[in-house]
């Protein structure tokens, strides 16, 4: 099976990024875990127009998709089936609203400082996607 995922970091300022959001949930065995938000895409979607609505969703902000961090696949097993899964993040910038909880899989959500984030986030791949920022967002400038 394949499956197709889309979402990425929303920063508080792109020419100069100092913090960016994440969000937390409970894994099975009940740790706090956090990642940047993200989730499937949708008949008919883009990745962007999927980064864009599961950002909103999970963390309350609407952000405009600034451009490409990376994708990641992996592979998972899940009810006796083999998945190959890709992730597409983006760069989101410009965000309005307020910081909330509203998804049901969502336990924390947070302005998180960059310096911080590599601490926090669960997964090595988006601790990966992270060290790409500024470089990224370097490349995107010119």
């Amino acid at each position: 099976m394949r499956e197709v995922s889309a979402g990425g970091l929303v920063v508080d300022d792109p020419s100069s990024p100092g913090a960016g959001v994440l969000i937390a949930h409970r894994v099975r065995g009940g740790d706090l875990v956090w990642t940047l938000p993200k989730g499937h895409v949708e008949s008919g979607e883009t990745p962007q127009e999927t980064a864009r609505r599961e950002v909103a969703e999970e963390t309350g902000l609407t952000a405009t998709v600034l451009l490409p961090l990376g994708t990641l696949d992996y592979w998972f097993v899940f009810q006796s089936r083999r998945i190959h899964k890709w992730v597409h993040h983006f760069v989101l910038t410009d965000p309005v609203g307020e910081l909330s909880t509203h998804d049901i899989e969502v336990e924390q959500v947070a302005w998180v400082p960059l310096e911080e984030m590599d601490a926090r986030l669960r997964y090595r791949d988006e601790r990966a996607l992270l060290a790409r920022l500024r470089s990224v967002l370097g490349e995107g400038r010119t």
